[in-house]
């Protein structure tokens, strides 16, 4: 062995020099990897790629040693674990905290995002050197240990997004370091009171955040107090915070530094205040939404040359945009007054603020034309919402081309004129153009339109005429179209490449021929299909190829055959409407087999459009396309659904068509189900008892069929059954009085004569053995020549009935 190598190893034996970390801290940076994967240090708990490669922690990612002493003195340890979607189900242990212990001359420690749990806090009390912790986003539970408030350099505390509750272990008496910068609680459990006044002494605070503690009660408000701190952020969002704050500002007064600032989401009252607009604010961003703020935004005396976001939606605003806006917000980049009362035409100062990226003035009462600027001058507006006013005017102020660079949002006002031949726009990617509900008119012609990157199109609720022009098949990367609602005719284009769709809407037009959908759609793509309220004709064999379906709707047209088992393909199927057309025969058995489960929470039904971000510090808007929403039949009535709808309502409506034989026993195996109507069919046979499995039905409606036999007692069962309706049929027996059925009035049983109340004086009491398990329905057999020969002759009259309803419908139609 060489004379300079034995002398290291006896260096390091006798005295023991490093170059590299030393052991002691190594071996507990792996411990802790090793726990938050419930694996031990020396199984493959798979760390960094640099915390494989050398033995000097040192080194590793994250990891910050002191060049003299070796000891570790910074850890990002943030997404140890990688985060993502397995993490949670990934960190079921509490982690060894005792191991941080080890970094005595620890100064910051980011431990964020991992999901973790700790078994104990006593190893924190040993890093007296501890200047920043950061342990947000993890599944931090208990009470907030009063031992952090105590470490003597600590500047800087987040324990937000975790699940702590109780109190903020901070008193008037409370022997706090002086040297805390910044509070960071929010989003946890909190409550009990937080007294600004016992954070007197704290002369170097600049940063307060509790938002998202709904239970807490925060007090701010002291006449006679002068804090010493001077904050530059306070977020007080979501809390249950002293409504006098705006109304009585004593404390807001005081703070002459402020750069951040969020009240949001307070029902808080008084007057809009633009007392914090003065000639010296200090202001960045601004969020007072969701309160109940009245008054009007302005006047305001001083440009607020440091401004830059303002964010003041569902409140009570009213009065008039500020005619000289630009100059009083010259720096602007976000501005949302949306759902207020503002009236007034809009400002066209507003196209000189050129750093502009999102105007939200939906959801008020302005009127008057939009200054043309708006559409064509604003060199960065990423986002313009104006829906929902009063405004008016030639469409696009009759330009023909837009500047936006990702949403332009024009629905629910009077526009009126017809669309540009040759519209083109500015978009950078997954535009999106939505015009729906206006006074449009003229016909659908896209050939010389230039929005290669338009991806969601809506023009409903307009009264555009005529054909479908093919040059649509032009907008390669549509995946969002709605024409819904218009006065359309033909067929569908023809596009050599089909559309990769994800919703597509063509309902309520007058829309015919026979249907051959994959020539303008990609089958494999499309999530929901509404043709509904048209005159499509064919049969529906093509509907077991939509893969990703899960909201179909083809009622009213006049498609025709029998309903294929191939649509038990559909598992992703949540609604189902295939009502008033003339399909015939049997129901497929396999229906029953669909899962009809429920969405995931916070997955939208289609994926579209979510990547328009704006992040703000105190807000972060991120643009998700809501599109005019679903209609849906149950309950008697006629809904509208909104985006994400489907995360909670299923349903299937056959009705008003001639589909026959008897109702499948299988789609009592539906038990997520909200809604199914059979009725104006010829079903026959008996009422399947296994519908008592059914425990999610809300309305169930099997009027105006062929049906017989008893009303199954065991549907009595179904504890949400709000409507149900057997009209029509020729049931006979007891009538359940038992559970929902003690609510339905006797407009849920008319025309059948043969049905009669249950009571012990007619001789029609519920059965004994009601506790039995369902029976096989399937082999009951009715024996009674007389019921044989109504059965008979109902069935006739029923069929003859149903035929003449439909000629009349479609009469009507044409």
């Amino acid at each position: 062995m060489p004379l300079s190598l034995l002398l290291h190893v006896f260096l390091l034996s006798t005295f023991g020099i490093s170059y590299g970390c030393l052991d002691e801290e190594r071996i507990p940076l792996l411990d802790i990897r090793a726990s938050l994967l419930g694996t031990t240090a020396t199984d493959d708990g798979k760390p960094p790629a640099s915390w494989l490669r050398s033995d000097d922690c040192c080194a590793w990612e994250g990891v910050v040693c002191d060049s003299s002493t070796r000891r570790i003195t910074h850890l990002y340890l943030a997404s140890l674990i990688g985060g993502g979607d397995q993490a949670p189900s990934q960190c079921r242990m509490g982690l060894n905290s005792d191991a941080f212990s080890a970094f005595r001359e620890l100064q910051l420690l980011d431990f964020s995002m991992n999901y973790g749990t700790f078994q104990s806090w006593d190893a924190f009390e040993c890093l007296q050197n501890l200047r920043e912790l950061d342990i947000s986003s993890n599944r931090l539970n208990g009470s907030i240990p009063s031992s952090v408030f105590l470490l003597p350099h600590l500047e800087h505390l987040s324990l937000s997004q975790n699940l702590f509750d109780g109190n903020i272990p901070v008193t008037s008496s409370s022997n706090i370091t002086s040297e805390f910068k910044t509070f960071n609680f929010s989003m946890n459990n909190l409550s009990g009171e937080f007294s600004f006044f016992w954070l007197r002494n704290l002369h170097k605070l600049e940063k307060i955040d509790v938002s998202g503690n709904a239970n807490l009660v925060v007090v701010v408000n002291f006449p006679t107090w002068s804090p010493s701190f001077q904050l530059k952020m306070l977020v007080l969002s979501g809390c249950n915070l002293d409504k006098s704050i705006v109304t009585e500002p004593h404390f807001l007064r005081t703070q002459h530094q402020l750069e951040v600032l969020d009240l949001s989401n307070n029902s808080l009252s008084g007057s809009m205040p633009n007392w914090l607009f003065t000639e010296r604010a200090t202001l960045v961003y601004l969020n007072l939404g969701n309160n109940s703020l009245t008054g009007s935004l302005g006047p305001i005396w001083y440009p607020q040359v440091n401004l830059k976001a303002i964010s003041l939606p569902m409140n009570r605003i009213s009065g008039h945009l500020p005619a000289n806006i630009s100059s009083v917000f010259p720096n602007m980049s976000f501005l949302d007054v949306s759902s207020n009362t503002i009236s007034g035409e809009i400002p066209s100062s507003l196209c000189s603020i050129s750093s502009m990226e999102y105007l939200d003035l939906s959801n008020n009462s302005l009127s008057g034309e939009l200054p043309s600027c708006m559409l064509t001058d604003y060199p960065m507006l990423k986002t313009l919402k104006v829906s929902k006013n009063k405004l008016g005017g030639p469409i696009f102020g009759g330009k023909n081309h837009l500047s936006i660079k990702w949403e332009l949002f024009l629905d629910s006002n009077e526009f009126e004129g017809t669309l540009p031949l040759n519209l083109t726009a500015d978009f950078d990617a997954n535009g999106t153009l939505d015009l729906h509900d206006n006074k449009l008119s003229g016909r659908l012609d896209f050939s010389q339109w230039n929005l290669s990157n338009l991806c969601t199109l809506s023009l409903a609720g307009n009264s555009l005429t005529g054909e479908i022009h093919p040059s649509i098949c032009n907008l390669t990367r549509i995946m969002l179209l709605d024409l819904s609602s218009n006065h359309l005719s033909g067929a569908i284009p023809h596009c050599s490449t089909a559309l990769e769709l994800e919703f597509l809407s063509v309902s309520r037009n007058s829309l015919s021929g026979h249907m051959q959908p994959f020539s303008f759609f990609n089958s494999s793509t499309v999530m929901a299909l509404d043709l509904s309220h048209n005159r499509f004709t064919g049969n529906i064999e093509w509907v077991q190829y939509l893969g990703k379906i899960k909201y179909l709707s083809l009622g009213s047209n006049k498609f025709e055959g029998h309903i294929s088992p191939g649509l038990c393909q559909l598992q992703s199927l949540r609604i189902l409407d295939l009502s008033n057309n003339s399909l015939s025969g049997p129901l497929p058995p396999c229906i029953g087999n669909l899962s009809f489960g429920h969405t995931p929470f916070g997955i939208s039904y289609w994926s579209l459009i979510c990547e328009h971000r704006f992040p703000y510090p105190i807000f972060n808007y991120i643009g998700c396309y809501e599109q005019r929403g679903f209609s849906f039949r149950t309950k008697g009535n006629m809904y509208m659904y909104k985006r994400n709808f489907i995360n909670w309502m299923s349903g299937i409506d056959l009705s008003s068509n001639m589909l026959s034989g008897q109702i499948p026993q299988e789609l009592g195996n539906l038990g997520t189900i909200k809604a199914l109507n059979l009725s104006y069919n010829l079903f026959a046979g008996l009422i399947p008892a296994t519908f008592a499995n059914m425990i999610s039905v809300e309305s169930l409606d099997l009027s105006h069929n062929n049906l017989s036999g008893a009303i199954p007692w065991q549907l009595t069962r179904l504890s949400s059954l709000s409507v149900f309706s057997v009209m029509y049929n020729n049931l006979s027996g007891c009538i359940p009085n038992s559970g929902q059925f003690g609510s339905f009035d006797t407009y849920s049983y008319q025309g059948n004569n043969l049905l009669r109340p249950a009571s012990e004086e007619s001789g029609c009491a519920p059965s004994s053995g009601s506790g039995s398990s369902l029976p096989d329905d399937g082999n009951e057999k009715v024996n009674d020549p007389i019921v044989y020969s109504v059965t008979a002759v109902s069935f006739v009259v029923t069929f003859w009935i149903t035929i003449t309803f439909r000629s009349i419908k479609m009469s009507n139609e044409r």
